[in-house]
C-alpha cells in the first residue's frame, strides 16, 4: 500500500466533498470505491466523514452549510495543498493577486486552513498540517492519484503558484496542447492545462483523479448508480485510460487505470 505520515510545501494532499446528501455520497461512493466511513463531530453538531481504505483516511466528505444550498452553490469536490504556514500563504497569496475567500482558521487540532481563490478563477485550499496530515493512502485503486488545474491563463496561474508556494514547473508539448507539470523537491506532484474554448464555459478549477483498476468498468458502475458520464473513457498515450464523471448531486471528479 501506498502510506503516506507527511507531504511536503506545495504538494496536493487532500480532498473532500461538499455535498447536498451526505448519506446519498456515502451510499455512491461506497460502491464505486469500496469505501468506508467515518463520521467525526465538527463544532455546533456538524460532522465530517472520514472516506476510509482499510482503517485509512483516503478523503473526507460533508453536507454543505444551508447558506451555500440557498445560495445556489452546487456540490463539489475542493483540493487542499500541503504548506508549511497557513497565515504566510494567505499572505502570499493576496499579494500576489489571491482572493481570500476563508482567512486562515484552525480545524480544532486537525491543522490550519485558508481557502483561496487564485488570479485565474479556481478554488484551492492551503493546509498547514497539525494531526491531519491529509491522505494516509495515495496512488493505489480508490485514492488520489493526481491533481490538475485547468484555467484560461496558464502563465498567470503559474506565477502564481511559483511565487506562494515555491514550486518549480515544467511545460511539454502534448496531443491536446501545452501540458505544465508542478515539481516539489523534483517530483511531478499536480498538472495544469488550459480550457479549450470547444468545452464550453468551463470556469477554472481544480480537478481530482481517482485511481482504479479499470476505468471502463468504473464508469458503468457509476451510471448505475446515478453517475453521469460527463468525459467519456480515452486513453492518454503511455499514462493510462481515464473518465469523468459526476456523482447522483453533480459533483465531478475523474477515474484513471494507470499504465
Amino acid at each position: 500500500m501506498a502510506e503516506f505520515t507527511s507531504y511536503a510545501q506545495g504538494t496536493p494532499s487532500w480532498v473532500d466533498l461538499a455535498a447536498t446528501d451526505p448519506e446519498g455520497a456515502k451510499r455512491f461512493y461506497s460502491g464505486l470505491f469500496d469505501w468506508s466511513f467515518r463520521d467525526d463531530p465538527a463544532g455546533e453538531g456538524g460532522v465530517y466523514t472520514m472516506c476510509l481504505i482499510n482503517g485509512k483516511s483516503v478523503a473526507g466528505l460533508y453536507e454543505m452549510a444551508p447558506d451555500q444550498q440557498a445560495a445556489g452553490t452546487p456540490p463539489h469536490w475542493l483540493t487542499y495543498i500541503t504548506v508549511a504556514n497557513a497565515d504566510e500563504t494567505a499572505a502570499k497569496a493576496a499579494a500576489a493577486g489571491g482572493t481570500i475567500v476563508a482567512p486562515a482558521f484552525d480545524v480544532e487540532d486537525a491543522g490550519r486552513m485558508t481557502v483561496v481563490q487564485d488570479p485565474s478563477g479556481a478554488f484551492v485550499s492551503f493546509w498547514e498540517a497539525k494531526k491531519h496530515i491529509g491522505a494516509e493512502l495515495a496512488n493505489e485503486p480508490g485514492t488520489l492519484v493526481w491533481s490538475e488545474l485547468q484555467v484560461h491563463d496558464t502563465d498567470a496561474a503559474k506565477a502564481f503558484y511559483q511565487t506562494v508556494l515555491g514550486i518549480t514547473t515544467e511545460t511539454a508539448d502534448m496531443p491536446s496542447g501545452p501540458y505544465t507539470t508542478f515539481m516539489v523537491d523534483g517530483r511531478s506532484v499536480a498538472g495544469m492545462m488550459k480550457i479549450s474554448e470547444d468545452w464550453g464555459p468551463v470556469p477554472p478549477h481544480w480537478d481530482l483523479y481517482f485511481a482504479v483498476e479499470d476505468a471502463d468498468a468504473t464508469l458503468g458502475k457509476a451510471a448505475a448508480a446515478g453517475g453521469k458520464a460527463v468525459v467519456p473513457a480515452m486513453d492518454i498515450p503511455d499514462v493510462g485510460r481515464f473518465a469523468g464523471i459526476t456523482d447522483p448531486q453533480g459533483a465531478m471528479f475523474f477515474v484513471i487505470s494507470m499504465v
